[in-house]
């Protein structure tokens, strides 16, 4: 084996690569642990100690922090973590219609109407459809009449035709969903979550968000569904807001030293302390900063915290002047502090106390983002303006905003206004002007930017400039336009999973990987004797190398990804069979042990590549058009393909030649495995019709029953919402749930049984109501209908997960599923086509996907009133998708020997047949202990992967057995009736 020491100088780089990317985990759970140790159940004393220590250096020798560990452990999906999952919806007709003033035009607001309507049974886009329906119910009106203003002339010129109208409101519907998907950026941070995901999906008004662990799903719902609230503030100085917050330390200091409520005490306190500060100018800031840098004990910062509550918790904004002294940096910016102390600060300047001694006009803001690496807030004090105490202007005033580059190329925003703004932005920019005074930009009550005002502005057109890089003018020009339409995002989608059920997904989970890993250990210990052992430290090492790389990548791991790891057990020692059947054919041949080993791995190379590369096309479409869990399975799947090919190619050859040169007696069987399926004769080529008659039987009967009786949809392809609950008395059954919710939920509610204490209730019922409400009735109306019966009582606390998906959201998952089906067969035939260069192999192929595809689908419909949890959804989808990648890795071996029988044996006298069908036989071994190997491994984890899996893993079992099938009796018997001539 050439280049061993390549080998093994990156395998050793790769497993130290992998601990130190586990090891972030490992002591990131290590503080967790020991939080927990110290709160002792009490969840604000866990949440003050991590804090605490988010700065600290926790990790050994190289000094990491505890958030540096935390931001690079390895990241749990919702499925196992708990969290919520929302997918939000840009509302485009609320978009058009303000974007043509409310136009009253009776055909114009039908055709919106109409739209709306189709769709739930269109792929087009909402603007296609609107103009379509337009122009069906007025055939000559002119959109340019309703949309074209004197604002948006740059844009849209009152001549212009019904397709520049459209190409512009498809413009500002992008525009739309881009500013959306900025704002509700920000809005996720102000969760407090770990690793929280926002992801903009491609060709669509619709955004993905996954957060974590957050608890308070109404409180998500509520934030982000509000609009965008944009306003531009004057601000104050940080020279003007000093005397002010010394006011506020001192009340603060005297209020916990007297430990009194008494109000006019404190203030009469806090004045002389005031009046004492002023005559020191800044004495009282050099002396809190000297003090600091004296003594850090934690006595002395007890003290130093009494003695100046908020000047601890809050710096300003200082520089060091010639003479050493703490000089005050001019600018809006009026103090910093620490992410975790932010609320503290809150707190103190929206007391009562305090209030009464500021200004009515002043508003202090934080800034969107922390400070450059680091998790610093810079705090902003608002100037209030007019009767009612707002902004200087609003978002509405905006006509447009771009990001641009100056003329010495340095990135900025060009804004520009309407008439009326343009006239109060004038005289607040003079305002401005005259002090060089800043003009913050604040969205939902987050400062963005506060630019300084070099010079009064008129016109309306402005240009923002500054530190800025080119990510942060686009952000900033999508705040600006924020403001300006109304587009709202409604929440079409979502699914919350409670910390119970996740913390028992990973119990399931891991129970699932232990089993599954002890069958494929004893399987091949029993099966290939001592190489087998080496199968098994190929797994190990594999699964180590995965779990390192999803680390590293900051990929998140699903419990789908749990299964994937799992399937890989199976899959991984696919490459290990391969080559060990070809070492036994080699050593029945009368080899040396090492040349029949070096020939073993040479000749196994072809089917082992082309499996695998199939396979992973499979992942690849998997992970371009699935979203979430499906992705997560989809990453798992692809990153376990690669090192399982690394493991087995090399790693596998490593240990072997070791082995070898060490004198160790090889074994690659056992005395009742030697002779399996040993000069197998099987007539599968003879007896195709046969297949052919039962393959077609069992599609042409799933087929008429698809269009008689249907399929058992999940809620994320026929709309709805599912509540998983777990009942307090443990006697309630699905009878009880049902009878007690259908009178107020409706007929077509659904009640099943998930494993053996929990029951899910499925209804549509107010699933067309848009309003932010509706979660909280529905939800209400339940637990009201349970509440009337005893045994079926139930709180919040008894709904352990909720989903929900609107009707729109799952007829576009139909098409797509379908979609990715048709499109992964394609691709996986023209790749089949490339590789083995006749046509006939690749129309094979095609014809044994297609036909897994519909056996396993007639086989969900056909016993759907039979078995409980055949239900067609995502997770079935990417079942699916993974059964025709392990369909043609298992075809694509077939095909491999066919074409070597016949290179080997093609003569006139050899028949076709004969040859195919001795081919067949010499890969039976394989196939069958691959298979197996697979169902063993989905068994357990159709029994001990959980309720969540169980659909998921019974469709993966049904399709192995299938896949199996079509390999050797369908695929290739279509080569022989399509390629005799070819053939011969």
């Amino acid at each position: 084996m050439q280049g061993k020491g390549v080998i093994k100088f990156f395998a050793i780089v790769l497993a130290i690569v992998c601990i130190y990317q586990l090891s972030f985990t490992w002591v990131a759970h290590k503080v967790e642990r020991d939080a927990a140790a110290y709160a002792k159940g009490d969840t604000t004393k866990l949440k003050s100690y991590l804090d605490s220590v988010a700065s600290a250096p926790v990790y050994p020798i190289f000094g990491h922090t505890y958030q540096y560990c935390l931001d690079r452990e390895l990241a749990l999906g919702l499925d196992l973590k708990g969290g919520m999952n929302v997918t939000m919806q840009i509302s485009l007709a609320e978009l058009v219609k303000a974007l043509s003033n409310n136009n009253p035009d009776p055909a114009f607001n039908e055709a919106l109407v109409r739209a709306t309507a189709d769709t739930k049974t269109s792929q087009s886009d909402y603007i296609t459809l609107f103009v379509n329906e337009y122009e069906k119910l007025a055939p000559n009106g002119k959109l340019a009449a309703i949309f074209s203003t004197k604002d948006n002339q740059a844009s849209l010129k009152f001549n212009a035709t019904n397709s520049e109208v459209e190409k512009y409101l498809k413009d500002q519907a992008n525009v739309a969903v881009k500013q959306s998907f900025t704002v509700l950026n920000t809005r996720i941070d102000q969760f407090g979550v770990t690793q929280p995901n926002i992801q903009l999906e491609a060709n669509t008004n619709r955004i993905l968000i996954e957060l974590p662990g957050v608890k308070e799903p109404e409180r998500v719902r509520k934030l982000l569904s509000g609009s965008a609230k944009l306003e531009f503030y004057q601000t104050f100085e940080v020279q003007d807001v000093y005397p002010m917050f010394t006011n506020v330390d001192n009340i603060l200091a005297a209020k916990s030293k007297t430990g009194t409520a008494d109000t006019a005490k404190v203030a009469a306190a806090a004045v002389k302390q005031d009046t004492a500060a002023k005559k020191g100018d800044l004495a009282l800031l050099n002396k809190v900063e000297k003090n600091a840098a004296k003594d850090t004990s934690l006595s002395a910062k007890s003290k130093s915290t009494a003695a100046h509550p908020l000047f601890n918790i809050l710096q300003l904004p200082t520089y060091q002047d010639q003479n050493g002294q703490q000089q005050l940096r001019p600018g809006p910016i009026v103090g910093w502090s620490a992410q975790k102390d932010t609320a503290k600060v809150n707190g103190y300047l929206r007391s009562p106390d305090v209030q009464a001694s500021l200004p009515r006009n002043i508003k202090f803001a934080w800034g969107v983002k922390p400070m450059d690496k680091s998790k610093i807030f810079e705090l902003y004090a608002l100037k209030l303006a007019g009767a009612e105490n707002g902004p200087v202007l609003t978002g509405d005033v905006i006509n447009d905003a771009s990001s641009d580059v100056d003329q010495k190329g340095s990135p900025e925003v060009r804004m520009v206004m309407n008439s009326q703004g343009a006239e109060k932005w004038r005289a607040v920019t003079a305002e401005a002007a005259q002090g060089k005074k800043a003009i913050a930009i604040v969205l939902d009550d987050n400062v963005y930017s506060a630019p300084n005002v070099q010079n009064e502005i008129a016109g309306g057109v402005s240009s923002i400039s500054g530190n800025y890089q080119i990510e942060d003018t686009k952000d900033l020009a999508n705040v600006l336009k924020a403001g300006r339409l109304p587009a709202p995002a409604r929440i079409v989608g979502e699914d919350v999973v409670g910390p119970s059920l996740g913390q028992q997904s990973i119990d399931d989970g891991l129970m699932s990987c232990i089993l599954g890993f002890i069958v494929v250990l004893v399987f091949m210990i029993a099966y290939y004797n001592r190489a087998g052992t080496v199968a098994v430290v190929a797994v190990i090492v594999n699964v180590f190398f995965l779990m390192g790389i999803l680390t590293s990548l900051r990929a998140v791991l699903t419990l789908p990804g749990v299964a994937g790891i799992v399937l890989l057990f199976a899959l991984s020692v696919d490459a290990n069979v391969l080559i060990y059947e070809r070492v036994r054919e080699e050593l029945a041949l009368g080899k040396s042990i090492r040349l029949a080993v070096a020939d073993g791995f040479k000749h196994a190379l072809s089917s082992i590549l082309d499996a695998n590369i199939s396979t992973f096309l499979t992942g690849l479409i998997l992970f371009i058009f699935g979203s979430g869990p499906i992705q997560g399975f989809a990453t798992t799947l692809m990153i376990g393909i690669i090192t399982s090919l690394f493991c087995s190619l090399l790693i596998s050859r490593l240990i072997f030649e070791w082995m070898i040169d060490n004198g160790w007696d090889i074994k690659f069987s056992n005395p009742w495995s030697a002779n399996t399926f040993k000069n197998a004769n099987y007539a599968f080529v003879k007896n195709r019709s046969k297949f052919y008659i039962f393959s077609g039987i069992f599609i042409l009967a799933g087929i008429i029953s698809m269009f008689t009786q249907g399929f058992n949809y999940g809620v994320d392809f026929e709309g709805g919402r599912t509540y998983t609950m777990r009942f307090e008395n443990t006697n309630a059954t699905v009878e009880d749930v049902r009878s007690a919710v259908e009178g107020d939920l409706g007929r077509g509610t659904q009640v099943k049984t998930l494993g053996k204490d929990k029951i899910s209730v499925t209804t549509n019922y107010l699933i067309e109501d848009p309003s932010t409400t509706a979660d909280a009735k529905v939800q209400d109306v339940l637990l009201t209908a349970l509440n009337k019966k005893e045994v079926t009582h139930a709180t919040k606390a008894n709904i352990l997960a909720s989903q929900k998906v609107q009707a729109t959201i799952a007829d576009g998952l139909k098409k797509s599923a379908v979609w990715t089906i048709v499109f992964a067969i394609l691709v996986i035939s023209a790749y089949i086509l490339v590789r083995f260069r006749k046509w006939h192999f690749s129309f094979a192929a095609m014809v044994a996907t297609a036909h897994d595809a519909l056996m396993v689908l007639s086989f969900y419909t056909l016993f759907k009133n039979v078995v409980p949890f055949l239900e067609i959804d995502q997770a079935f989808i990417a079942a699916l998708l993974t059964v025709i990648g392990y369909s043609i890795n298992d075809t694509v071996v077939v095909f491999d020997r066919i074409r070597e029988f016949l290179h080997l044996h093609h003569s006139s006298s050899d028949k076709p047949e004969e040859v195919i069908n001795n081919a067949i036989n010499s890969t039976l071994s394989r196939t069958v202990i691959v298979s197996l190997t697979c169902i063993f491994v989905l068994v357990i984890l159709f029994i001990f992967g959980g309720d969540v899996l169980r659909g998921f893993s019974f469709a993966l079992l049904i399709g192995t057995i299938f896949g199996t099938y079509s390999s050797i009796c369908v695929a290739t018997p279509v080569i022989i009736d399509f390629g005799k001539k070819d053939l011969k």
